[in-house]
């Protein structure tokens, strides 16, 4: 099949094969046409398979049959006619731009809305009228409460990565939003995975919506090989500095489980003369597009980067995606390494696997139905021993007629004024808990788009208690 064959009008035809596109990948033969007959529909396919072109090449259509011999569009202030709504600002920028390229024949306007970026701009762009609007849910509440954005002529609703939306906790902005709109509109989901909560919620957006699935659930790319290393916490970054100067490795996204984390590695790298910078959520807007866009033009060989990064982030022909640290959510590693192999193209995705992480590994081998093929490096060898089964029955140890799983009564003596230590691995998992904490905190109060979420609690400020504990100020404890 090709593009000629969707009923796509001429302009568009022509731009799609000025840019070398002659055949329309599965997830694009399917949903083309469903859209241009204006029906819902949630889609699933992997990443990297053009489900960006895939809805905005059919609304794109629609928008150009609906102009006057000039050429131009009916516009209503600041009413747009498409709304896009994406988890990241990096995808708001990618979706955006590529309205631009393939629109790039036609007068239809398009706009991207984000935090981290001033609303000012935003405001006298929308002002000057929009027809193809994108937006975070952070920054697009804001421009709802500030009354400088009307959603009442909205006519075609997507939500972009609806199951990154979900994880990221904008379900109830996305409600609210979706409250403002009219309820006769066109609405598509799209989302590299779909779990039972992402059909419910298309369930309660979508109206007898078709549905399209061109790959198994949670799959990943067949043309991505999937490497597991095993290795020591305290080495992992001499084992990645090793497979730079020893592979020959270069544009290399590597992720991180937190932003100290991705500093503290890029600054690493680059004192040992890879050039590397870090791209994360206390990053401005503008610090994250150059890095990015020096990371594509090739002036940086990694890109260190917290899971930001795994959705909305194009980059042509990126051979290798480097898991430093195993994501706690398990379908964010489908996702990270979705950056890689897109289009056809090969990739390598290597994960350095530590023994406090097995747990992490176990739930992503599941997900993915398979186990990961292990690799030992010379130098680095260590065994990452299996996680034991919780038996059934009372601990050994506990006292008759205990309930199961009651704390053993047994405790081992120590000599009296001796310290227990803690074990590294204990350390280490009370810092990632620490950063878990402080990451969920984080998007609570400003979303992971980087802005400040309207209504986000105030933290209580806190005092430390007669034993060193904190607890807040003001507040008497019985």
């Amino acid at each position: 099949m090709s593009f000629n064959q969707l009923g796509l009008s001429a302009e568009l035809l022509a731009v799609i094969g000025a840019q070398g596109y002659t055949t329309p990948t599965p997830i694009q033969q399917q949903a083309i046409p469903a859209v241009l007959a204006g029906n819902d529909m949630m889609a699933c396919a992997q990443t990297g398979t053009g489900k960006t072109a895939a809805f905005v090449l059919p609304i794109l259509h629609r928008l150009m049959l609906n102009h006057d011999q000039a050429g131009r569009i009916p516009r209503d202030g600041v009413s747009p006619r498409v709304l896009v709504l994406v988890p990241t600002r990096e995808l708001a920028v990618q979706v955006e731009q590529s309205v631009r390229d393939y629109g790039r024949n036609s007068r239809v306007r398009s706009l991207a809305v984000y935090g981290g970026a001033r609303i000012g701009p935003q405001f006298q762009a929308l002002r000057r009228g929009v027809d193809f609007l994108v937006a975070t849910p952070g920054r697009l509440m804001d421009h709802m409460q500030q009354r400088t954005l009307d959603l009442r002529r909205i006519e075609v609703l997507i939500l972009d990565e609806a199951d990154r939306m979900l994880d990221m906790g904008f379900i109830h902005d996305i409600r609210s939003i979706v409250g403002r709109l009219p309820a006769k509109r066109q609405s598509l989901m799209f989302s590299a995975t779909f779990s039972d909560e992402i059909r419910g919620l298309a369930r309660e957006f979508l109206t007898t919506p078709k549905s399209i699935e061109v790959a198994s659930r949670n799959a990943t790319a067949a043309n991505v090989t999937q490497v597991v290393i095993p290795v020591e916490r305290d080495r992992k970054k001499e084992l990645l500095l090793s497979l730079f100067e020893n592979r020959g490795l270069n544009q290399v996204l590597v992720f991180t489980r937190t932003k100290h984390g991705a500093d503290s590695l890029a600054r690493y790298l680059d004192k040992a003369g890879i050039r590397s910078t870090a791209m994360h959520g206390e990053k401005t807007q503008s610090v994250r597009t150059k890095a990015l866009a020096d990371f594509k033009r090739g002036k940086l060989v990694a890109l260190v980067a917290t899971d930001v990064a795994s959705r909305g982030i194009d980059i042509d022909d990126l051979p290798y995606v480097v898991n430093y640290d195993l994501p706690h959510v398990p379908e964010d590693y489908v996702h990270r390494i979705g950056r890689t192999g897109r289009a056809g193209a090969s990739g390598e995705a290597i994960s350095l696997v530590c023994a406090d992480e097995r747990i992490q590994l176990r739930d992503i081998e599941r997900l993915l139905k398979r186990d990961l093929e292990r690799r030992d490096i010379e130098g680095f060898e260590t065994v990452l021993a299996p996680i034991a089964q919780r038996r059934a029955g009372p601990r050994p140890g506990t006292r008759p007629g205990a309930r199961p799983g009651s704390r053993p009564t047994n405790r081992p003596n120590r000599v009296p004024g001796q310290w227990i230590k803690s074990g590294p691995a204990k350390a280490a998992n009370d810092s990632v808990e620490r950063g878990e904490s402080a990451r969920r905190e984080n998007v609570r109060s400003t979303g992971t788009d980087g802005a400040p979420r309207s209504g986000a609690p105030a933290r209580i400020a806190r005092s430390p208690g007669r034993f060193g504990n904190a607890r807040p100020q003001g507040r008497r404890f019985a």
